[in-house]
């Protein structure tokens, strides 16, 4: 371990992270050894890069962005709701439709200690997150007498505690067989000073990174070829939290495959020019997804002949992908973006520390800068009233109670 210890001080000393083993004599042999393990596998070059990089603020300016076309899903008329959900349920019953859910997060924001899918909602009767999904998916293979094949991304944080949960809870009736759980990827989080932060002081603090790791994740987990050979056509993607999300829409499949485009998404209308959400437009010709504080008020407030807004798409994590669009985007490495967090962290005494106000810089790659690599993306606005209850907090919108009272509400209608 002598021989290990004096590599990994070299590599500290290079990059200025020495107080990595600030209490290294304070540890047991085994944690030493967990801790150099873990320092040799960091990519020290990579994360210091992106602390650099990414102070940049990155503006898009009026000249690279045009609107994108959208379909209204309430201006269908009958006989295209029809057309568009036969298809759908063509491919879904043949079994060329899989789902993969995306559930790294934990539940810190609801005060909720554990994945954030295992919350439970006081619904009629009380369920979790991930059981009102598994709802949706076992009523499709019911009525459509097929094994939809349901594929859930966990953080390492939080993967052997959703297994569990499934197993604790008989996998909510649904086939096991059917189920597949994989890992996405880490990245170290870094603080103000560019300094990588002790979660222990055995061990060095990470964080999942980001939903736009799910093709790698997917790759390196050989579930690509999985799907290849379940004869999968198509996967819809979303995260675990709007309970009001179907998974297996035929509607919005049946229009995304008869679009003849790659993927897909459900948008919500921006009702509010101010509002900070990021909007759908094309940018250099291509789909994407811009932040909104690129845009002035004025721009959101800009029309077509018809008084349609121009740029007021907005994203709801309700995604679409043919399994090419997968495969081709598993073999590209998405940018990664800065977000300011608080995070608990060793201070200089060994001492485990909470900060009142953000702290740390963690680094995500977002699933939607993967649009850009393809030349168009079927877009169908959805009633939000309808379509989008997200639980985020306790106190804002998007809380517990209101997004009960919306699924208590329309249950049977979904």
């Amino acid at each position: 371990m002598e021989n290990k210890l004096k590599i990994v001080k070299e590599i500290l000393k290079k990059y200025d992270q020495l107080h990595l083993l600030q209490f290294y004599s304070e540890l047991t042999e085994e944690q030493k050894s967990n801790l150099l393990n873990q320092i040799l596998k960091i990519n020290f070059e990579e994360i210091l890069y992106l602390y650099e990089t990414s102070k940049k603020n990155v503006y898009v300016s009026t000249e690279e962005i045009e609107p994108i076309k959208y379909c209204d899903k309430s201006a269908l008329t009958p006989i295209k709701i029809k057309q568009f959900s036969n298809t759908g349920i063509k491919y879904i019953k043949s079994g060329q439709v899989g789902v993969i859910t995306l559930a790294g997060g934990q539940g810190t924001r609801l005060g909720f200690k554990g994945p954030k899918g295992t919350f439970t909602l006081e619904t009629n009767p009380p369920m979790s997150l991930f059981e009102i999904l598994c709802n949706y998916i076992k009523s499709a293979s019911s009525k459509y007498k097929v094994q939809i094949p349901w594929y859930i991304m966990t953080s390492t944080n939080n993967y052997f505690d959703t297994r569990n949960f499934f197993e604790q809870n008989n996998y909510f009736g649904y086939n096991p067989k059917n189920i597949t759980f994989f890992v996405q990827d880490n990245m170290p989080i870094i603080d103000v000073n560019g300094k990588l932060v002790l979660s222990e002081i055995y061990k060095i603090n990470l964080a999942s990174n980001g939903n736009g790791n799910l093709f790698s994740a997917l790759k390196k987990s050989n579930l690509v070829l999985d799907m290849e050979n379940k004869k999968l056509k198509w996967l819809f993607v979303s995260g675990i939290d709007n309970v009001l999300l179907n998974p297996l829409d035929s509607i919005f499949i049946g229009y995304t495959i008869s679009s003849k485009c790659k993927i897909g998404s459900k948008t919500i209308f921006k009702e509010n020019p101010k509002d900070l959400s990021w909007i759908f437009a094309k940018k250099n010709g291509k789909p994407a997804i811009i932040d909104c504080e690129n845009f002035t008020e004025e721009i959101s407030k800009l029309t077509d002949k018809k008084g349609n807004y121009l740029y007021r798409e907005t994203n709801m994590l309700a995604h679409l992908f043919s399994l090419s669009a997968l495969k081709k985007m598993s073999d590209i490495t998405l940018p990664y973006h800065r977000a300011f967090r608080k995070n608990p962290f060793i201070n200089y005494e060994g001492v485990k520390q909470v900060p009142d106000e953000p702290n740390i810089y963690k680094f995500e790659q977002f699933i939607f800068d993967s649009f850009e690599y393809f030349d168009n993306i079927a877009l169908l606005r959805v009633n939000k009233e309808n379509e989008f209850a997200p639980i985020k907090d306790f106190n804002g919108p998007y809380n517990p109670e209101i997004a009960t009272e919306k699924y208590e509400r329309l249950k049977n209608t979904l």
